[in-house]
């Protein structure tokens, strides 16, 4: 990997003297998660189905050559996820659920495998990586319906002075996005291109849970009701009659971050140096010449 990332340092400096190209486009696709609520990193399943939410996103990329380019843009993701779905009995049992809505920007260096421009050719794969930044804040519905934002209601104990090694989780975090996709020239200007995106994050609280549950009681007197309310769901129709657990129990897995990943289709426009639309317009639309 070192060598191969020294490689392509070393390019760097010849592709100066290549052909420079742009691309910017507009993306759709789906996203899903996979973190302690959702415990299949791409469920296929009917009643998984429902997992999957929109995503939409924007990017700029400069290509410093036909096949070394950095990229950056924005994607929003809907999140969700629900323990009513899961296989695991104990999760089921927790009854938990949540969604998210995430706001990312991005950075990062792409690779096309071929020389893809408008003289070589016309499609490549290609596999990119970087870092980024995005906003989370959970939520769930509560018994009535009503919209309930997580973080603030500390349901593992965030803030209170018997757990102090607990802190309110950030809402802004790092992602490490890494994919790869294949894309491909339609004329000379317009791009399409299909994208698989994975993002490792800095974070355990995509869903909301990370740790053990703590004191009922303690919980209650300084969360409230509702925080004992979201922390544990227990579903009474699997006869558990909904009795909270017991201190330390295990509520989530806290020794892996959460991850979150796009599927999408972009549309996009190529510019070799801002110069070939005239030039793609001059090609087919010839001029007409009068002779007086």
């Amino acid at each position: 990997m070192k060598k191969f990332i020294l490689s392509i340092l070393c390019t760097l400096p010849l592709s100066v003297f290549a052909q420079k190209h742009h691309e910017i486009g507009l993306s759709l696709g789906m996203a899903n998660y996979f973190g302690d609520i959702q415990t299949n990193p791409v469920p296929w399943s009917v009643n998984n189905a429902s997992t999957y939410r929109p995503t939409i996103g924007l990017t700029y990329k400069y290509f410093v050559n036909p096949n070394i380019g950095f990229r950056f843009g924005a994607t929003y993701a809907r999140i969700t996820g629900a323990d009513s779905l899961s296989d695991v009995r104990a999760n089921q049992l927790r009854n938990l659920s949540f969604s998210n809505n995430i706001f990312e920007i991005h950075g990062g260096i792409e690779i096309n495998f071929l020389p893809i421009d408008m003289e070589r050719f016309k499609f490549t794969p290609y596999i990119f990586a970087g870092i980024g930044g995005f906003y989370s804040s959970p939520f769930a519905l509560d018994d009535k319906g009503e919209k309930v934002k997580l973080r603030t209601l500390g349901t593992e104990g965030q803030g209170m002075p018997q757990y102090p090694d607990r802190k309110f989780y950030p809402v802004i975090n790092a992602s490490f996005p890494i994919g790869g996709g294949f894309k491909c020239m339609v004329g000379n200007t317009m791009m399409i291109a299909t994208e698989v995106g994975l993002r490792y994050t800095s974070t355990d609280y995509l869903d909301d849970v990370s740790r053990s549950y703590v004191n009922l009681d303690s919980l209650e007197l300084y969360r409230g009701k509702k925080a004992v309310e979201m922390a544990y769901r227990g579903n009474r129709q699997l006869d558990w009659d909904g009795n909270y657990p017991n201190y330390g129990f295990q509520r989530g897995n806290m020794t892996s971050n959460d991850w979150f990943w796009t599927v999408s289709v972009s549309v996009g426009i190529y510019f070799d140096a801002f110069g070939n639309i005239k030039e793609y317009i001059q090609t087919r639309c010839p001029r007409v010449f009068s002779r007086r």
